[in-house]
C-alpha cells in the first residue's frame, strides 16, 4: 500500500484508498501529524500566557505558550488533577492556578501546591507537572510538536540557506489578515496541488501571466520542498516553502503568507491563511496580488479531484518527472511515516 518508488520515472502515486478510507485518516493522526511540527504564531503576536489548540478539528490539543522577558515555551493547558483547561484567555501571570480545585503551577510547568492533598502518598511526582512540549522558534515564527520524529531544525535547516541572501526581513512583518477556507477534499489532495506548478497554466490564468512557467523550479529536501517562480524580469516573483506534512510559507515581495492545512475528515479540510505584511505598497503587484482568487481556483480543482478518486476506475496515477517532483517527494514522506 505505502510503497512509492524513489525513481520518479517508475513511480506510481498513492493508492486512492489513502484518501477515501477513514481508517487511514485516523491512522495518519498518530503516524504523521503527532510526529511532525505545527505552526502556532509569531512571537510578536503573543504576550504572557496564551492558550492555543494544536490542529483544531483533528487533535484539538490544548496548549499554552508562556512568554517571559527571558524565554518562550509551550506547555499542556490541562490540569494534571482532573483535566480542567487551565487558561481560557490570554493573560499576564506569575504562575498558573487551576480555577477548579486550586492546583498551582510555576510558569515552567512545575506543580507547586495543591489544597487538601496532605495525606496523599507519593505526591507530588513528575506526573503532576504540566507537560512541556517540544518547541522551536525560527525568524520569530513559533512551532510545537506532540512527539516529533526529529528536531525542527531537521525539518527546515537544509532549506534555510536558500533565503540567506534574500530581502525577507522577518522582523518587519506584521499580521494584517487571518481567514479560513473550508474545502470538501482530503488534506493531502490540497497539499499535492500546492506542491506542483504543473497546473498553473491550466488553472491560474492571472498567476500564469506574472510567473514564468518555463523557469519554474522545485527543490526537495529531507522534510521540505521549495518552489521558485520568476517574473518576466527574471527576478523572483514568489517562493513557496512546504514543511511536511501541512505547513506552507509563501514568500512575496510584500511579505509572507502562511497557510496551515488542518484535516477535519477524509473529505473535509480547513486551510487557515495568515497574512504577514512588510510593505503594503507591493500588495497589489505580482504573484501575491490576489491570493483569494487563486485559492478559489485551487479549491475548485481539488474538490473535483476528491470526487474523481472515488471512481472504481482510478487507483493510481503517474508523475511528470519534470513537473511533479514535489508531489512525488510528498508521497514518499507519507509512505515513510505511515509504515
Amino acid at each position: 500500500m505505502f510503497e512509492i518508488d524513489p525513481d520518479i520515472r517508475k513511480a506510481k502515486t498513492l493508492h486512492a484508498d489513502f484518501y477515501t478510507d477513514p481508517a487511514y485518516f485516523e491512522l495518519s493522526k498518530e503516524k504523521i501529524f503527532a510526529r511532525s511540527w505545527q505552526f502556532l504564531a509569531r512571537a510578536d503576536d503573543i504576550e504572557g500566557v496564551t492558550p492555543f489548540v494544536i490542529l483544531p478539528g483533528m487533535f484539538d490539543e490544548p496548549v499554552i505558550t508562556v512568554k517571559t522577558s527571558e524565554w518562550i515555551s509551550c506547555l499542556s493547558n490541562v490540569c494534571t488533577h482532573r483535566g480542567k483547561i487551565l487558561v481560557e484567555e490570554p493573560c499576564h501571570a506569575d504562575l498558573i492556578r487551576c480555577p477548579y480545585h486550586g492546583r498551582r503551577f510555576l510558569l515552567s510547568g512545575k506543580m507547586i501546591s495543591m489544597p487538601e492533598f496532605e495525606d496523599v502518598e507519593d505526591f507530588p511526582s513528575e506526573a503532576d507537572d504540566l507537560k512541556m512540549l517540544p518547541f522551536a522558534e525560527r525568524q520569530g515564527f513559533l512551532f510545537a510538536s506532540l512527539e516529533p520524529v526529529d528536531a525542527f531544525e531537521a525539518f527546515v535547516g537544509d532549506v534555510a540557506e536558500r533565503f540567506a541572501d534574500d530581502e525577507y526581513d522577518a522582523s518587519a512583518l506584521r499580521l494584517t489578515d487571518r481567514r479560513e477556507y473550508e474545502i470538501d477534499a482530503h488534506w493531502a489532495l490540497y497539499c499535492e496541488n500546492y506542491l506542483e506548478g504543473f497546473h498553473i497554466p491550466y488553472v491560474h490564468k492571472a498567476l500564469n501571466a506574472v510567473v514564468d512557467y518555463g523557469s519554474y523550479t522545485t527543490e526537495t529536501f529531507r522534510f521540505s520542498s521549495l518552489q521558485t517562480g520568476l517574473g518576466d524580469d527574471g527576478k523572483v516573483a514568489a517562493r513557496y516553502l512546504f514543511i511536511f506534512p501541512n505547513l506552507m510559507f509563501n514568500f512575496y515581495p510584500w511579505g509572507i503568507s502562511v497557510n496551515v492545512v488542518r484535516p477535519v475528515s477524509p473529505s473535509k479540510t480547513v486551510v487557515e491563511f495568515l497574512t504577514y505584511v512588510r510593505d503594503e505598497s507591493l500588495m497589489e503587484k505580482g504573484a501575491g496580488a490576489d491570493l483569494h482568487a487563486v485559492e478559489l481556483e485551487d479549491e475548485a480543482v481539488v474538490e473535483s479531484v476528491q470526487k474523481g478518486i472515488r471512481s472504481r476506475f482510478y487507483k493510481h496515477g503517474r508523475y511528470s518527472p519534470t513537473r511533479e517532483q514535489g508531489t512525488h517527494h510528498f508521497h514518499r514522506l507519507i509512505a515513510e511515516f505511515m509504515k
